[in-house]
């Protein structure tokens, strides 16, 4: 376990590096990962000892469930089996996480399912919900851009980024309840990007790398010096859900939620909404509607133009001016 970072600032410690997560100095230990193996007990339990607690609708080539997830030992650990056989298993704690996965697949394809439902669920059995969503920061407050898979999130932060905006999360969003504010932790200094939303933002797919040697999914790294990784936390101050993309002229444009359609909005998108327990359903409710109480909630409608990304920036850029600052005119993302 030589290798320490942080992800949604969580000291974690592994006995391999994690794709796109830098090493770094951690105060303590909150999880421990070990790459490679799962322990041998677990494919031998009686079956009595291992339920199902989840089944994706969705299917793999091979016609399995996309993900199959399982109670062990009365919910003791909780185990994670995807169609391509990637598998992880989870203290009920979220403080030990063990991997494994088939050839050709690699510790990188792994890694996608670790910092995305993996990490969001370790975060959930840890008392922190979070929300599908990607984080941009502005004037050192966060913004969640929130949707389900397709919906752009990332391609939108990426577009951010590129105007000189730091990127605060990717893909999961902390809710870090403070009673008087609602934090959101740093992520993983990457963005992970489909090659049309690559050719969008930057002309060619070719210009980004893949992510990993099975996926053609690409990544931005956020190390670099013309992309910015914030590395605290900051407070929730907007909420934009992206809706469906629209041939309006009109488009980009912005709307407020009503309370009823922004709370059912955030539980939809909530993350690993599918592995609650009606007590974790009720922590979720709660804290929820406390969120809608605190941080305006705003539905973005997209142009389905991609090359009209930037005018997205501006839009959203300029509501939230104007929901810190009534008076402004601001209309255009200028950012220094």
């Amino acid at each position: 376990m030589s290798y320490r970072c942080s992800i949604y600032n969580l000291g974690i410690t592994a006995n391999r590096a994690i794709s796109g997560v830098p090493p770094s100095s951690i105060d303590a230990v909150d999880v421990r990962i070990s790459f490679g193996s799962l322990p041998a007990w677990i494919h031998e339990l009686d079956p009595r000892e291992s339920r199902v607690s989840y089944t994706s609708d969705y299917t793999g080539e091979s016609g399995e469930p996309l993900l199959r997830v399982f109670r062990v030992l009365g919910g003791t650990y909780h185990h994670f089996r995807y169609a391509d056989e990637t598998e992880f298993l989870i203290d009920n704690a979220g403080t030990e996480i063990g991997c494994c996965w088939r050839e050709p697949l690699t510790i990188e394809d792994a890694a996608t399912y670790l910092l995305g439902p993996v990490m969001g669920f370790v975060l959930l059995l840890r008392g922190v919900v979070c929300l599908h969503a990607s984080a941009v920061v502005i004037d050192s407050e966060a913004i969640a851009l929130v949707g389900p898979a397709g919906s752009g999130k990332s391609t939108t932060a990426a577009a951010f980024s590129s105007r000189g905006f730091s990127i605060l999360a990717e893909d999961v969003v902390t809710l870090d309840d403070r009673r008087d504010q609602f934090l959101v932790r740093p992520s993983y200094p990457c963005i992970r990007l489909w090659p049309a939303s690559v050719k969008a933002l930057y002309g060619s797919e070719s210009q980004l790398p893949r992510l990993t040697p099975n996926w053609d999914k690409r990544y931005l790294d956020l190390t670099n010096s013309a992309a910015q990784f914030e590395r605290k936390p900051l407070p929730l101050s907007a909420i934009y859900v992206l809706g469906e993309r629209s041939l309006e002229s009109a488009a980009p444009f912005i709307e407020p939620l009503d309370r009823t359609s922004a709370l059912l909005s955030l539980i939809a998108n909530t993350y690993t909404n599918y592995l609650m327990d009606k007590q974790m359903q009720a922590r979720q409710f709660d804290l929820l509607t406390r969120v809608l109480a605190a941080v305006p909630v705003r539905k973005v409608t997209p142009h389905a133009d991609a090359q009209r990304l930037q005018e997205l920036c501006d839009c959203i850029f300029g509501d939230f001016v104007s929901l810190k600052h009534p008076a402004s005119k601001t209309h255009r993302a200028v950012h220094v």
